[in-house]
């Protein structure tokens, strides 16, 4: 939890200090020019939507305009979402005791007005840190009005209030986000019947709770993602709601390879060392199943499956060095075979694709084996290193260690090449090299130059 730094304790000594209050949106607008103008990244860890959708979300956010994203899973819509609460101050003084993080120049609620009237330059100030104004919920079906909006606390009327006074009701979620930030994650699982209670909170600003309106200026910003499917299959966004947003952002997979092989180092838990050109391999894999009609498409492919892929080829190069006492796990092309079986689940495959599912994966993941060798590789003669190995076998496999990979290998100029291009050079670790060959020798298998044949025990295989 950050340290609140030393800065003034009641309204007086915040007056004095020169302090003025802002709207959310205007405050977030500020210090978005700002960090435009002084050249600093916004939006730390987004990767991929630097010419697409972080402009179009920019402009929003300097429109004032409440937003939706729109796009597949794992697109990144959360990510966004939370890096919003980067924009906003530091720290930022609320009435000490409010429920609902009232600035101190502008109390909204009727007990703090009250208070306010009655202390004057002393009413109390606290501080609150801008991870405390982003206010996130995952709409679900049992999503209720009070949890949103608020409802009559029993626990005061039975103090002795009248139903209808307005110090009677528990603050839901959006009052309590008040000068901050409303994020709802997946809003079409929202009941059409909850989502018209967001109506006045987003256009009126204020909130109405068992049948009298309580008049709350309130000062949100509120953000929300959904899933184009939702529209047709779970929900929809009701049209009056819609309306009220002022901006819809199209998210989308990475449109390159090269953000899609950033977004996985950034995200993935790797137990091991994993080098670019298996990444690389993950990343277009991932692509290809986008790109696949055996893969239904509407169900998209996460961008959790590409990490989910990288941490499961790191964990089969750490379980290799458990089994064969390799001192430092080091990732290489074979680790890749276990990825259509572990992770076969996370994929949706189109109708009439059944049985298929397991051809359907390793032949793509064996095109992006093939095309991430060819580029990585285009210009090495490879001839000389096929003779080789036609004529002395390399065995290669989940249990054989990187050393004896390695000291299989014939000494041709080739390698030394191969090396170089895939980052095996300067290295004692027999395991960049061994990974680097294992992909070259993959690829000639690839390329039908060589033979490949698994052994007798089924856990090794030789290139011949």
């Amino acid at each position: 939890m950050p340290v609140t730094p030393d800065l003034p304790r009641t309204v007086g000594a915040l007056r004095a200090s020169g302090h003025t209050a802002r709207p959310v949106k205007h405050e977030i607008r500020d210090n978005l020019l700002t960090a435009l103008r002084e050249g600093r990244d916004p939006w730390p860890g987004i990767v991929g939507f630097e010419d697409t959708v972080v402009p179009q979300l920019e402009r929003a956010l300097i429109a004032g305009h409440d937003l939706v994203l729109l796009g597949e899973r794992g697109q990144g819509k959360t990510r966004l979402l939370r890096a919003l609460a980067g924009l906003l101050d530091e720290w930022t003084p609320v009435v000490e005791g409010s429920e609902i993080g009232e600035h101190p120049f502008e109390p909204i609620a009727p007990a703090t007005i009250r208070r306010a009237a009655e202390l004057g330059d002393d009413l109390p100030v606290a501080w609150v840190h801008r991870s405390q104004r982003y206010t996130e919920k995952l709409a679900t079906p049992d999503t209720s009005v009070a949890d949103l909006i608020g409802d009559v606390d029993p626990v005061k009327v039975a103090e002795g209030r009248s139903l209808g006074d307005p110090e009677t009701i528990h603050f839901g979620l959006v009052p309590r986000a008040h000068r901050g930030i409303v994020a709802i994650n997946e809003l079409p699982d929202l009941a059409e019947r909850i989502q018209v209670a967001l109506l006045n909170v987003m256009e009126e600003r204020d909130i109405q709770v068992r049948g009298y309106t309580l008049r709350l200026p309130l000062d949100v910003l509120l953000v929300a993602s959904a899933n184009p499917e939702d529209y047709t299959n779970r929900g929809r966004i009701i049209t009056p709601l819609k309306d009220r947003f002022g901006a819809e952002i199209r998210t989308h997979y990475p449109l390159e390879l090269a953000p899609e092989v950033a977004l996985v180092a950034q995200e993935a838990d790797l137990v091991a060392e994993v080098p670019r050109h298996l990444l690389e391999v993950v990343a277009r894999f991932t692509r290809h199943l986008r790109d696949s009609s055996a893969v239904d498409q509407g169900s998209g492919v996460s961008a959790r499956f590409a990490v989910a892929a990288a941490e499961t080829v790191a964990a089969a190069a750490l379980r290799r060095a458990a089994l064969t006492g390799e001192e430092t796990p080091y990732a290489r092309p074979v680790d890749l075979e276990s990825v259509p079986s572990v992770l076969r689940g996370k994929i949706e495959f189109a109708s009439g694709e059944e049985g298929r599912e397991d051809e359907v994966l390793e032949h793509l993941l064996r095109r992006a084996t093939a095309d991430t060798a060819r580029f990585a590789l285009r210009g090495v003669d490879l001839d000389e290193l096929a003779v080789e190995v036609s004529t002395r076998p390399v065995r290669t496999g989940e249990r054989i260690p990187a050393r004896d990979v390695v000291a299989a290998l014939p000494q041709v100029g080739a390698l030394t090449e191969i090396a170089a291009r895939l980052g095996a050079e300067g290295t004692e670790d027999p395991g960049p090299m061994a990974s680097a060959a294992e992909l070259a020798l993959e690829y000639l298998f690839l390329t039908r130059k060589l033979a490949k044949d698994e052994s007798d025990d089924g856990d090794t295989v030789s290139y011949g």
